[in-house]
């Protein structure tokens, strides 16, 4: 959808030059009524210069013609073929300079865990290219020794929500293929919602646990026999009873 170009000096030459209604100027440039009030009292946009919609091929001056005979009429903006679909251009995602850094070690994550995402989800996932993601994926990117995988969510680079869609659509393909996956790359497939939805897998017993539950279910036989175990162990050291002693006092 096209967009008014500088909508507040548009406003500042609507408020100039017709004799629009206050609402009329404000529904066409997106601005706020009692703003467009503060343009024609001078207490806003002073100093701006008056944008002509007109003669910037924004306008007709048969709309405006319309519009100042029946205040109700709404302006509309001129079809600009140049500016359709202008918000559609294809291309990698705007990363910001202070996260740039941070961009191979999110691929690897992305390559590491969504290994059925193709180049071209990830380029537009992270905002990067195909030669960088392959070169990740061969393990011979010159930093790959220092890389770490963390989750471009973590790092802002892509939202929860791009991410679901993404692992969806590549969920799809390969069900569309045929492809048999293992119920690790099942639940990899899943969006966050759905994982945390499912119910929680059965747990199985490990050796320490029957152990643990062996000691705690024991007989009190054992306990006596190891009680027993140890009056022996005592008594082996009792000294002897003092015979030795009246041997001695014998002349």
């Amino acid at each position: 959808m096209a967009k008014l170009l500088h909508p507040k000096a548009t406003a500042v030459w609507l408020v100039d030059n017709t004799t629009l209604t206050f609402k009329q100027v404000a529904d066409f440039t997106g601005m706020h009524e009692l703003e467009i009030q503060g343009i024609a009292d001078g207490d806003v946009a002073a100093g701006v210069k008056g944008f002509d919609p007109v003669a910037n091929n924004q306008l007709t001056q048969a709309d405006i013609d319309r519009a100042e005979q029946d205040p109700m009429a709404r302006l509309k903006l001129k079809f600009n073929p140049a500016a359709h679909d202008e918000e559609k251009r294809r291309g990698p995602r705007y990363t910001p300079l202070s996260k740039r850094q941070d961009r191979p070690n999110s691929i690897l994550w992305l390559v590491k865990f969504h290994p059925e995402l193709a180049d071209s989800q990830i380029a537009r996932l992270v905002g990067t290219t195909k030669p960088t993601i392959q070169s990740i994926r061969e393990r011979t990117h010159w930093n790959i020794a220092n890389m770490q995988p963390i989750d471009p969510v973590a790092l802002g680079l892509c939202k929860q929500t791009e991410l679901d869609a993404a692992v969806q659509k590549a969920a799809s393909k390969r069900a569309a293929a045929g492809e048999a996956m293992s119920d690790d790359e099942r639940r990899k497939l899943l969006s966050t919602e759905q994982s945390l939805d499912m119910p929680a897998e059965p747990r199985i017993p490990t050796a320490i646990e029957g152990l643990e539950t062996f000691s705690l279910s024991g007989s009190d036989d054992d306990e006596d026999d190891k009680k027993e175990d140890i009056l022996d162990a005592e008594s082996f050291f009792n000294l002897p009873s003092g015979d030795d002693d009246e041997e001695d006092e014998q002349p």
